[in-house]
């Protein structure tokens, strides 16, 4: 029986990408999928992109990617995504292009998002920068990107379908009743971590060093 594996923020660590998947048993009968910040960050983000283009994987949209992807429109972009921008080919961009801000797995009853969704609010009302930036909800209930001052957004997410997201890498693995957080901060050199369906198993690979200081 083909597997799903979803892989936590990678941020351009190709080589930890290569050895979680072997270290899962991923074969390219299986399903792939990322919750997004594929790029940015680490030492190969247009390695990272070509390898889960050409391995038939997908992705959601990720703040980091969507900042690269301002590249394109002239937007301002701080320097490291402009160094990011300036590596990518063509088939690069309209992967990234084409990122959207969810995927559903009805086989699972689950949904992937980079970085959380606000609860009572339908899944296509959901804010574009609440679903790639949200790390918490606030004493006024509203979504935040800090973790200061709030409670995980995920703590609290009533379900029924079941929340794989990343983002997160200050709090690292989250496990709630109805939501997986996944970043655990492979880029300043702790780990990569899957999580492997339909058996529900987790997988972690260490980082081969930090490539950024977290906070950076």
């Amino acid at each position: 029986m083909a597997k799903t594996v979803i892989v936590g923020d990678v941020h351009g660590c190709l080589d930890e990408l290569r050895a979680l998947l072997k270290k899962c048993a991923y074969a390219p009968s299986d399903n792939l999928m990322l919750v997004g910040d594929l790029v940015a960050k680490g030492p190969d983000s247009q390695g990272v992109l070509q390898f889960v283009r050409e391995s038939g994987g997908s992705s959601v949209l990720g703040n980091h990617d969507a900042h690269v992807l301002l590249f394109r429109s002239g937007g301002k972009i701080k320097e490291h995504h402009r160094q990011v921008a300036q590596t990518l080919k063509e088939d690069d961009w309209r992967f990234l292009e084409a990122l959207p801000l969810w995927r559903t797995l009805p086989a699972f009853n689950s949904i992937v998002v980079h970085a959380g969704l606000k609860a009572g609010v339908p899944l296509e009302e959901q804010s574009r920068d609440d679903v790639i930036n949200m790390r918490s909800i606030d004493a006024s209930g509203q979504p935040s990107k800090r973790v200061e001052g709030g409670m995980p957004w995920a703590a609290s997410w009533p379900g029924p379908q079941r929340v794989i997201f990343g983002h997160d890498a200050i709090r690292g693995l989250q496990q709630y009743p109805h939501a997986l957080g996944l970043d655990t901060g492979c880029v300043y050199g702790r780990q990569l971590t899957a999580v492997v369906l339909p058996e529900n198993r987790l997988v972690s690979v260490a980082a081969a060093r930090a490539y950024q200081k977290p906070g950076a």
